[in-house]
């Protein structure tokens, strides 16, 4: 009886870290596009716009013409910047002259000071996200939020954190 016991425990165990095991494969194959292209992004950083350090990687998908992983981080001098790369709709760096933007932090606007701005241009909303990106063309936050039980898209120049357009309201299910 015991040893039955003993037998079928070991069967349920390692049936449980195969599909475990299967489970993070499955993830990482899922994933990889996505890991190349920001470790794409970061080496362009590096060798073209002088990143050293990566404090965050994020991309920022708008329309396909502006996909873009921005990263922030600081330069061999210690001055936090953030740098932009342009990616194609396959994915790949886009590699023109003007593919890779980079500005120091302190010549635009950090999270912390678009965070002050949005909350006191739209009291009661709930932030979803906000994050660097490009829109028609100039270097932005893109804002995600929640008011009334709707959802929208606001732009923001990065340069000085002024509004860019009238936004967008996403429709009700």
């Amino acid at each position: 009886m015991v040893k039955k016991r003993r037998k079928w425990l070991l069967l349920g165990i390692s049936l449980v870290l195969l599909l475990l095991f299967g489970l993070s494969q499955f993830y990482a194959y899922i994933m990889k596009d996505q890991w190349n292209e920001r470790s794409e992004a970061k080496e362009l950083a590096r060798t073209r716009a002088g990143l050293t350090e990566v404090t965050k990687a994020q991309k920022s998908v708008w329309n396909e013409n502006e996909i873009y992983w921005v990263l922030t981080g600081k330069n061999e001098a210690g001055t936090e910047i953030m740098v932009w790369v342009r990616f194609t709709t396959e994915g790949k760096p886009a590699g023109g002259a003007n593919d890779l933007y980079a500005e120091e932090l302190s010549k635009g606007t950090p999270e912390a000071k678009m965070r002050e701005i949005i909350t006191a241009q739209l009291p009661g909303i709930t932030i979803k996200r906000l994050l660097p990106g490009v829109y028609n063309g100039e270097y932005a936050w893109q804002l995600f939020y929640k008011k009334d039980g709707r959802y929208y898209y606001n732009f923001y120049r990065f340069t000085d954190g002024s509004a860019i357009g009238e936004g967008y309201s996403l429709p009700n299910r």
